[in-house]
């Protein structure tokens, strides 16, 4: 499988850009260079836009404020949490007023308040267990909790991500807690975050669109997410997948389009060609021999990302390892920092 053509700009060709936060948009307080230009751009030329997340601490209002401070114009009804998700997941299942032992922050505390749920203490008598981020949590109450589900009660987990990035490097996230109670419990949690559907699908009943594109930097959840929910995606290499775990995924993890960062949605997409074993886009030519990727030409910082990726994949599902990328540096993007802040 590889990469999708197309021939007009994505921000023409789809109406509705669902943009994963962090590593997108931003890294901990710092705008990834360019993406506010390119998020303006994008609107401007019809498409709407919502900024999706799968970190449930803080209330869309807080997340929208954030966003301002960096030069993005943003409503809170246009962002959309894992928090959200899962407050709609449980009031389908359990029914308004339903009372819902939960762990977690004010962005998950707030959600099931604003969808008509009781939130109650972890050893309160409840109908359901939330779980999600929150780095105030405390060991007792997870112990507690856990006991609880153990013992039979419902449980939703806001997302299940191992990492999360951070200014100072990736850190532990939710998903580490989530399989902690899991392991202890013996129950796996219904997920509300993605890869799971219900935060994209939250998002397009929310945001609106007939044909949404899930934007995110992560191969595991934004991309595998998007075709979770049957649309194509665009994965930015902003965030945490790099040249090797790009190289490396699986078919059910590739996106339908590469890009450098946020321009990519006023870029059109041609898929790279392969001529006499050699993968071609714009000025970029990449080959594979014995099992080792060499790239050489000039161009889009996007392109190049595109020739290896689908040379790395070629590569792959021929012999079933990942391309030998030793020495390879890829090119710097040229996007501006509207802001003044890089990320860490």
């Amino acid at each position: 499988m590889g990469l999708k053509t197309c021939t007009s700009p994505l921000s023409d060709a789809y109406d509705l850009a669902m943009l994963d936060l962090d590593g997108v948009v931003y890294i901990g307080g710092s705008a990834v260079p360019g993406a506010a230009g390119s998020i303006a751009r994008a609107r401007d030329a019809g498409m709407r836009v919502a900024f999706v997340t799968n970190n449930a601490a803080r209330p869309p209002q807080q997340v929208a404020e954030h966003l301002r401070e960096l030069k993005i114009a943003v409503e809170a009804h246009d962002v959309v949490t894992s928090a959200q998700a899962a407050a709609s997941v449980l009031l389908k299942r359990f029914g308004a007023g339903a009372r819902i032992a939960t762990l977690g922050a004010e962005g998950l505390v707030e959600a099931l308040g604003d969808a008509g749920l009781e939130v109650v203490a972890v050893d309160a008598e409840a109908d359901a267990a939330v779980t999600g981020y929150g780095p105030d949590v405390r060991w007792r109450d997870i112990m507690r909790l856990a006991t609880r589900i153990r013992g039979g009660l419902p449980w939703v987990a806001t997302n299940t991500d191992g990492s999360i990035p951070t200014p100072y490097g990736e850190a532990p996230g939710h998903g580490v807690l989530v399989e902690t109670i899991a392991r202890f419990s013996g129950v796996a949690p219904v997920v509300a975050g993605k890869p799971a559907p219900p935060l994209l699908e939250e998002t397009i009943q929310r945001v609106g669109g007939e044909r949404p594109l899930m934007v995110g930097d992560r191969l595991d959840t934004d991309i595998e997410g998007g075709r979770a929910v049957g649309v194509d995606t665009l994965l930015v290499m902003t965030g945490v997948t790099g040249l090797a775990e790009l190289l490396a995924a699986t078919p059910q993890t590739r996106p339908s389009y590469v890009a450098a960062d946020l321009g990519g949605l006023r870029e059109t997409h041609r898929a790279p060609e392969v001529v006499a074993g050699e993968v071609r886009a714009g000025g970029w030519a990449a080959t594979v021999n014995d099992g080792v990727l060499a790239v050489a030409g000039d161009g889009s910082a996007s392109e190049w990302w595109r020739v290896v990726a689908v040379a790395g994949w070629r590569h792959l599902d021929s012999v079933g390892d990942p391309v030998d990328a030793t020495g390879v540096v890829a090119p710097t993007s040229s996007q501006p920092s509207e802001s003044g802040n890089l990320p860490a």
